[in-house]
């Protein structure tokens, strides 16, 4: 067993000053039992921990670092542009560089607007959609999770989804009346709320691979069919692709699906491991954005330097060296196929969802495509699962309902020794 005494004393200390101990809900470990790590530094596909123990780490920061921890050539941008200074809160070239480099790699975005996370940016992007439409409804799929902005904890996915409670308190009922729930690969649930709600649907929001229920993937013609209500209903289509953006290729899923969004949201890789966000889309629905119209939107650190210099670094070294992608994504299926002969050789009650680069193992034998099936989902025998692994130095998210990262810094090497680990489990099991 791994000594964790160091870890167990700030875990003590910071349940004194912070709700949990953490920051954010999935790192208290509530989900999985057990003592949550301390990490103190990173290097590669490694995690190290205040007890000096070492991880292999499939988190990657919840999927900004896709080249691995401390990319010399993006620590070295970073470093240079601290020199002159971290924020000005004033217009910098570096926003407009940022900007112009999205627009070129993603064709359905024509201009942007930078933010601080995630969440901001989906707030922001409805925001726009219903300004743009002047309608006030929105579509979200059950377990697609877009944030904690108050109009998506409906069903949302990630730590909302492990804690049993996917609804907030503190949300009041108006906030949420005008968001309507569908279900996830079911395009039928999407039509039977264009006709109850005939043209009162500002926009449908989806994350065009789930990967906050776990990853589930897009039935076929699933986007397709979001795309054809849309454009035929007057909805503007939205993409949340704060996971999926950069990770499955150099255009996001909207390149990878062949499919344009009318706004698209991002965060994670567009910040290279600095907090980041953006939204962006089509010319004339973005143009309704303050100061050009009458969308308000505002935010004392977008655009910071430092985070925009780290983003720029990242997103051109994913450009100009493609075969990063065909790594990874290759990587990918070497874990989802080992996965797979492991769940074959000892009968496990699991399955496996991936692509390119993203993958979960679900505790249920059943086919996950949505919601319901992925709460199917034996959570105490993930949690038992999740400790020998960590145990073991593989460091996966806390929750059975999170996606493994796979970065360019994994090797194959790296995925026989968790395949190795995970054979263990299982013959024990």
């Amino acid at each position: 067993m791994m000594d964790i005494s160091e870890s167990k004393r700030l875990a003590e200390r910071s349940a004194r000053v912070m709700p949990g101990g953490v920051n954010s809900p999935v790192r208290a470990f509530n989900a999985v039992g057990g003592t949550p790590r301390y990490i103190k530094k990173a290097e590669g596909r490694y995690l190290y921990d205040e007890d000096n123990n070492k991880y292999i780490d499939y988190i990657g920061s919840w999927g900004p670092m896709i080249l691995g921890h401390n990319d010399k050539r993006v620590v070295s941008a970073v470093k240079k542009r601290i020199e002159s200074g971290m924020s000005f809160g004033a217009s910098t070239r570096l926003e407009t560089d940022m900007a112009e480099l999205i627009c070129s790699l993603v064709p359905c975005v024509e201009m942007i607007r930078m933010v601080n996370s995630g969440t901001e940016a989906v707030m922001s992007a409805v925001r726009t959609a219903r300004g743009f439409t002047g309608r006030d409804k929105v579509i979200k799929f059950e377990g697609c999770y877009h944030g904690h902005a108050d109009t998506m904890l409906i069903k949302a996915g990630s730590g909302a989804m492990t804690s049993g409670v996917p609804n907030s308190l503190g949300v009041p009922s108006g906030c949420v009346s005008d968001t309507l729930l569908a279900v996830y690969n079911d395009v039928k649930s999407v039509e039977d709320l264009f006709k109850v709600y005939k043209d009162q649907i500002a926009c449908v929001i989806v994350e065009p691979v789930a990967a906050n229920m776990g990853v589930v993937l897009p039935e076929d013609n699933f986007l397709q069919s979001l795309r054809r209500l849309c454009d035929e209903n007057g909805a503007l289509l939205i993409f949340d692709e704060v996971i999926t953006g950069f990770r499955l290729g150099i255009a996001g899923a909207s390149g990878y699906f062949g499919i344009k969004p009318d706004l698209v949201t991002y965060g994670k890789i567009i910040g290279g491991g600095m907090p980041v966000g953006a939204y962006g889309g089509r010319r004339d629905v973005m143009s309704v954005v303050s100061p050009l119209g009458g969308v308000y939107q505002a935010g004392t650190l977008s655009g910071n330097p430092v985070a925009m210099q780290a983003g720029i670094a990242q997103l051109e070294i994913l450009r100009d060296n493609p075969d990063i992608y065909d790594n990874i994504n290759a990587l990918g299926e070497y874990f989802r196929r080992g996965i797979e002969d492991i769940i074959e050789r000892y009968s496990a009650p699991c399955t496996v969802n991936g692509i390119g680069s993203l993958l979960t193992l679900f505790f249920t034998s059943e086919k996950v495509r949505d919601y319901n099936t992925a709460a199917l989902s034996d959570t105490a025998i993930f949690a038992d699962y999740f400790n020998f692994m960590l145990d073991r130095g593989n460091y996966f998210g806390a929750s059975q309902f999170e996606a493994v990262f796979v970065s360019s810094a994994h090797t194959r090497e790296d995925i026989d020794k968790t395949l190795s680990d995970m054979e263990d489990y299982f013959k024990v099991r």
